[in-house]
């Protein structure tokens, strides 16, 4: 029953934050491969306002949402895997140990 309450948030969550974390990751790469790999700092500069999202004024506060928006997709998708869930033990017949 827990299990499907958090699948349900899980999936939630990944649907609301699922372009913004892609476009980051994308935009991210872009970065590194025109820096490090074209050596076109210019470029890479231009790509960084639109990584950031400086260019739309949102460099605020898009890096706490895409965050908080990884923490619960971490923490609802560790809480499915019964990682912390505690396990009985089956009891023993004869009582020895």
């Amino acid at each position: 029953m827990m299990k499907n309450t958090f699948r349900k948030h899980h999936r939630l969550i990944a649907t609301v934050f699922c372009l913004p974390l892609l476009f980051t990751a994308l935009t991210g790469i872009s970065v590194a491969i025109a820096d490090t790999w074209l050596h076109q700092e210019e470029l890479a500069a231009f790509l960084i306002t639109i990584h950031t999202l400086q260019i739309f004024k949102l460099d605020a506060i898009v890096p706490v949402l895409n965050g908080l928006g990884l923490i619960g997709l971490v923490a609802t998708g560790l809480t499915m895997t019964g990682l912390f869930t505690k396990r009985h033990q089956p009891k023993r017949i004869g009582g020895r140990s």
